[in-house]
């Protein structure tokens, strides 16, 4: 039973954040949700996985990044989306630093603002056209959750590294002082906030728009990757995100063999090989027509690929970690794929900017 019970919660924690793309607002609120539960599931049913620190962080960064690629797709004010890179890219450098340092002040200095910033433009865009708030306002947005909100987050979990049940626990009238706050909160937001709110756009909106006319298929993605070249900011991108990511998850997972240099320097061959064999099928006009073919064809020939390597520059053969490397190659391969297919939309968006509306 416990044995079932660690299986599904983590094919829900792989799986749910898959729906970032389509159900943006929900998908992460739910994800967040499994997050802060799944460790009182476990000890729920008398197991305590070991290593859970290390898995616990691999999921957090695992569904930031599918949220990172899903602004690629749906973003439709580029001045909110350039805020959100910085913010992605941004903390995603400081979780490096402190894994290879782990020196815990980097996180307060690297705050996951991108977290919220993210939540904050969905639930704007569920009722009113992001178009409507200017470049300067979500700056500010995102400056009000990096210094209120994420800022004390930090600092209490990984700086003073508190745990809020214990504390809770020892001290029962905290939650007194949060009743009322959170009373006090409502009454603003709904006498002070809510009657200086402009007119909604659009009823409650859950699934995102529908991509612009002329990139909503495979086909139309694919000629517009034709036109781009190898050698790009698109690549550079790629890079150093699955580059990043995978000396991430080497510090985190037990069991790797390569260097950080080593790990970057390999992904960036895999990147950059990715690359190539996609722009080629699209000059040639060739396309799956599906996002989950193009990511099965992809992991396929990235295993073979990883086989060959090992294979070729082994000194012991079959020494490759298989759950480890099976792991990092179904990384690798889902976010190229996310980025390749999502990245056109964004460029073509870049390109073609959206009317502001009246």
């Amino acid at each position: 039973m416990v044995t079932v019970v660690f299986v599904i919660v983590v094919a829900v924690r792989l799986l749910l954040p898959l729906l970032i793309p389509r159900y943006p607002l929900p998908a992460i609120l739910a994800s967040l949700v499994v997050d802060a539960a799944d460790q009182t599931i476990f000890q729920t049913f008398g197991f305590d996985p070991p290593g859970y620190q290390g898995y616990d962080k691999a999921m957090d960064v695992y569904y930031l990044a599918i949220a990172y690629l899903a602004t690629l797709r749906n973003w439709t004010n580029l001045g909110a989306f350039e805020v959100s890179r910085f913010l992605y890219f941004y903390r995603l450098v400081g979780v490096v630093a402190f894994e290879l340092s782990q020196v815990r002040a980097l996180l307060l200095i690297f705050p996951n603002t991108f977290e919220f910033f993210f939540i904050a433009y969905e639930g704007v865009r569920s009722r009113w056209n992001p178009l409507r708030f200017a470049l300067a306002w979500w700056i500010w947005a995102a400056g009000l959750i990096w210094v209120f909100i994420k800022l004390p987050q930090e600092y209490w979990i990984h700086v003073a590294q508190l745990d809020f049940t214990d504390f809770m626990a020892k001290n029962p009238w905290v939650w007194g002082i949060l009743a009322v706050a959170a009373v006090v909160l409502a009454l603003v937001l709904w006498y002070v906030v809510r009657p200086r709110l402009r007119p909604t756009d659009w009823p409650f909106k859950i699934a995102t728009e529908p991509l612009p006319e002329d990139m909503n298929t495979a086909e139309e993605q694919a000629a517009w990757r034709a036109s781009t070249r190898l050698i790009s900011w698109v690549t550079l991108e790629k890079v150093v995100l699955v580059g990043l990511l995978s000396v991430l998850f080497a510090q985190i997972l037990p069991g790797i063999r390569s260097t950080e240099v080593q790990l970057f320097l390999g992904t960036t061959v895999l990147v950059v090989v990715n690359g190539a064999i996609v722009l080629i099928a699209a000059r040639r006009a060739v396309t799956t027509g599906s996002l989950v073919v193009a990511f099965a064809f992809r992991l396929v020939v990235n295993s073979v690929l990883v086989l060959l390597a090992e294979w070729a520059l082994s000194s012991a053969p079959g020494d490759i970690k298989v759950w480890n490397a099976l792991f990092f190659l179904f990384l690798l391969s889902l976010l190229t794929t996310l980025h390749d297919y999502f990245q056109p939309v964004h460029a073509y968006r870049a390109r073609h900017p959206e009317p502001l509306p009246a």
